[in-house]
């Protein structure tokens, strides 16, 4: 590639949607696409891809969400860190402290929060900082990969095995009880995940639990894997609101079409100086040496020498402590090479059905969609959705399954476009 100013689009397929749902007075959810200006910026910090769900009474949750959105491109890209990943997590932690201040200032706003996850997709392959229960997959070949963990309470239950598959299946526990989030408290803790090499064909999806609370991720693999971006994300907020729309959906799909910038291995490995997070010294250990110290200097002014001693090794052992961890933190750092990553993705991994399968089971949804809206007397083109239906059908027949499969989600998405306000946003659904 040469310098200066290239047209991203013919190296990667980038698709974004996002839609308030059917039962939600308004969107919570903020995303941003932010492609290279430059071959020498995508060297140095890539792509960058951020979905954030806000939380919150009033408009807190969304001004959480557009905050977090708004500050971590300006500054990860404007980050002077050598490392891209820790660009990217201090970008995340330091837009932590500013949501987390704006809601001190305001009473309506107190407790606001934002899941994020953000992916840099750079030459050493994906990078992803992840923070709460929106999700990140991979998609390669027929297998989709997720790529981050869910910082909620069944998957943290799951994880120390304190709830099993059946329990879970009986929904003991709400599935949308996060753990982490962006802005509820002055400190957080960012998960890196990565990198993950891009060939081309691999297709990332970020996307809100407002898609993934009611789509499968089966369903997600099969129609990311036979369907362009643009047209996959469509259907699957389609199919999500045909299913009742609970939420706010948000999708960003990318898909790498480019060996240019597919990651071959050639590129330096990450070096991050991980001192903050692992080597910091808590602030209660300075608090308790400053309290011994203040006693030391008070014993040995009023002349108790003995008493002073306690006190004096407490100070010694924590001055001690906070010095060595500094002293190794300022040295150490993790290093990433061709072969190791950050995390312990993949959390979960789905085989993408065939295109026969796949058609088939789009082909019985419709038939579902179909009876529902006759049943609940909407208003549809009839001979347009048969028209369209039947071309699907003959793809199948021929055994033209990506074609198939295609067909039959714009028939899908079709016939929500006929749905669409035709009655009371809450009553726009159909038992899928």
């Amino acid at each position: 590639m040469s310098s200066g100013d290239v047209n991203w689009n013919s190296f990667v397929d980038v698709a974004s949607l996002s839609d308030v749902g059917m039962r939600r007075a308004n969107n919570q959810d903020n995303m941003t696409v932010s492609l290279a200006t430059s071959t020498e910026r995508w060297q140095q910090k890539g792509h960058l891809f951020v979905v954030a769900d806000g939380m919150g009474a009033h408009a807190a949750g969304e001004l959480a969400s557009k905050l977090a959105i708004d500050h971590i491109p300006h500054l990860y890209l404007r980050s002077t860190e050598p490392s891209a990943p820790e660009a990217l997590r201090k970008a995340v932690i330091d837009a932590n402290s500013e949501i987390h201040r704006r809601g001190q200032e305001n009473e309506d706003f107190h407790n606001m929060g934002t899941t994020l996850s953000a992916m840099a997709l750079l030459p050493q392959g994906a990078v992803i900082a992840h923070i709460g229960d929106s999700r990140v997959y991979r998609l390669r070949q027929n297998r989709l990969e997720q790529l981050t963990f869910d910082h909620s309470l069944v998957w943290e239950m799951k994880a120390v095995g304190q709830l099993t598959a059946k329990e879970e299946a009986l929904g003991k526990i709400p599935k949308n009880v996060i753990t982490r989030s962006l802005g509820p408290y002055a400190e957080c803790k960012v998960d890196l995940e990565g990198p993950f090499p891009a060939a081309v064909g691999d297709t990332f999806l970020l996307c809100s639990d407002g898609l993934t609370g009611v789509i499968t991720d089966a369903e997600m693999a099969a129609l990311l894997g036979n369907m362009p971006p643009d047209e996959a994300v469509k259907v699957l907020v389609d199919l999500a609101n045909l299913r009742g729309g609970p939420d706010n959906i948000t999708i960003i799909i990318a898909k790498v079409i480019s060996p240019e910038i597919a990651s071959d291995g050639s590129a330096k490995a990450f070096r991050v100086n991980s001192m903050k997070e692992r080597y910091s010294v808590h602030p209660a250990i300075w608090a308790v040496f400053g309290i011994a110290m203040l006693f030391v200097v008070f014993f040995l002014v009023t002349g108790q020498m003995m008493a002073a001693l306690i006190p004096g090794i407490i100070a010694a052992a924590l001055g001690g402590y906070a010095l060595f961890n500094l002293l190794l933190g300022a040295t150490s750092g993790d290093t990433v090479s061709e072969g190791k990553a950050f995390g312990k993705a993949p959390y979960t991994r789905t085989i993408c059905a065939s295109g026969a399968e796949v058609s088939r089971q789009l082909a019985l949804i419709l038939k579902q969609l179909q009876m529902g809206a006759v049943e609940q007397d909407w208003k549809v083109d009839w001979e347009k959705l048969s028209s369209m239906i039947g071309q699907a059908e003959s793809s199948l027949e021929k055994g033209e399954h990506s074609k198939a499969v295609r067909a039959y989600g714009k028939s899908i998405s079709f016939l929500m476009d006929q749905l669409r306000n035709q009655h009371d946003r809450s009553d726009s659904s159909i038992d899928l």
